[in-house]
């Protein structure tokens, strides 16, 4: 199995979160930020996973350039799932969260959903995460992979 996991961290959150889901996926993983990312990277892609801070409601910028340039060809097909890391406050929730924007992207260039849009939470705007966010984050990752099957 060949997963691309691409992300986008502000305070090094979403980076550890990337990681933690990378850790626990078998087979050939690659890490990324959008700026890493070249089409080779896409060959034979099996799943496909983004994750982004909530800023403002919505992905980051590079995050949300990338998926704006991200061919639909090269997602039309593909098992693609999204995350992002948000502190929980009332106002924060008027505004949406980015992994929602995320997986809306990618189910519009025909990437199928395996999961739900997944929060991960830091205390505050800078974190760190909350306890235990990494390992929801590894579990996270192994039952996408058991949704697969």
């Amino acid at each position: 199995m060949k997963t691309l996991i691409v992300y986008d961290s502000f305070y090094g959150n979403t980076e550890k979160i990337a990681r933690a889901i990378g850790g626990a996926i078998a087979g050939e993983v690659k890490v990324l930020r959008p700026g890493e990312v070249n089409p080779a990277d896409f060959k034979s892609v099996d799943l496909l996973i983004v994750g982004s801070p909530t800023q403002g409601g919505r992905p980051t910028k590079a995050i949300q350039d990338f998926l704006s340039k991200l061919p639909e060809s090269v997602v039309k097909g593909i098992n693609v799932a999204s995350f992002d890391t948000r502190f929980s406050t009332k106002l924060v929730g008027i505004f949406g969260y980015a992994a929602g924007k995320i997986a809306n992207s990618l189910k519009t260039k025909g990437g199928t959903l395996i999961s739900p849009p997944e929060p991960f939470f830091v205390k505050g705007k800078e974190g760190p995460l909350k306890e235990g966010e990494l390992e929801r984050a590894a579990g996270w990752a192994k039952r996408i992979l058991e949704s697969k099957k």
